[in-house]
């Protein structure tokens, strides 16, 4: 039987969006500051409700990005990484917020505007530590974002968008070892560039080095999905990982 006084629950759709870049040889996310309550003063992700029931998720998105940190989200590629909806997340009742992931170079200082009071790029590890507090369940939301931007990094070619047209193994290293949040062993790392076909490619004359040997140089190869991947180490690197 159905039973007719039932009545659907009043749920209120949102989007949040973890945004990481490269700054200063670390992972960094975009974070603003709440000018508003709840958690007025309190650091968070970008993002908000659902303007109107027309209004697409990937819209609202770009949308929120663009009032509350003013940034040309033409330039970013969103992609939908979760759904967050568990009981009590949010004060204002229940809330379910749909999140978007974009990880990209060179992306520029952000702009408040709208409900945001400030917004500023922030180290990763001092939210994955706790050393930031996030209002809401942003900090999950940024934990889950941070691993989706590591995966990305074992089984495509994004790495070699942050560095420079012409780059050498050390700087393709360093973006790894800034977005895997761990130290890793050259000899380690060039076998396993070097194992992955496509990935980059020779790019002429050797760059002169203070001591040593000139670096060799290389530019990004035709391959976008690596194969084998490069797998990220299970624990600290070492000299006898393979």
């Amino acid at each position: 039987m159905t039973d007719d006084r039932w009545e659907p629950p009043v749920v209120l759709l949102a989007v949040d969006l973890v945004i990481l870049t490269l700054r200063e040889s670390s992972l960094q996310v975009l974070l603003v500051e709440r000018g508003v309550e709840p958690y007025k003063g309190a650091l968070a992700l970008p993002g908000g409700f659902l303007r109107h029931l027309e209004e697409d998720l990937a819209v609202a998105a770009h949308r929120e990005l663009s009032e509350e940190a003013d940034l040309d989200v033409e330039t970013l590629r969103l992609e939908q990484m979760g759904v967050y909806g568990e009981p009590g997340r949010d004060p204002r009742g229940r809330v379910v917020s749909v999140a978007y992931l974009a990880i990209a170079p060179r992306l520029p200082e952000p702009t408040a505007g709208t409900d945001a009071a400030d917004a500023r790029w922030q180290p990763v590890d001092r939210v994955l530590s706790g050393d930031l507090e996030l209002a809401f369940d942003h900090r999950r939301i940024v934990a889950d974002g941070v691993e989706r931007a590591r995966v990305k990094l074992e089984h495509s070619a994004l790495a070699t968008a942050f560095c420079g047209p012409i780059f050498t193994i050390t700087d393709l290293q360093e973006v790894y070892e800034a977005v895997w949040g761990m130290p890793l062993d050259p000899r380690n790392f060039y076998r396993k560039v070097q194992k992955t076909e496509g990935f980059i490619v020779a790019a002429g004359s050797a760059r002169k080095a203070a001591t040593g040997r000139p670096a060799r140089l290389f530019k990004a190869g035709p391959r976008e999905v690596l194969y084998p991947p490069m797998a990220r180490p299970a624990g600290p690197s070492t000299e006898e990982e393979k």
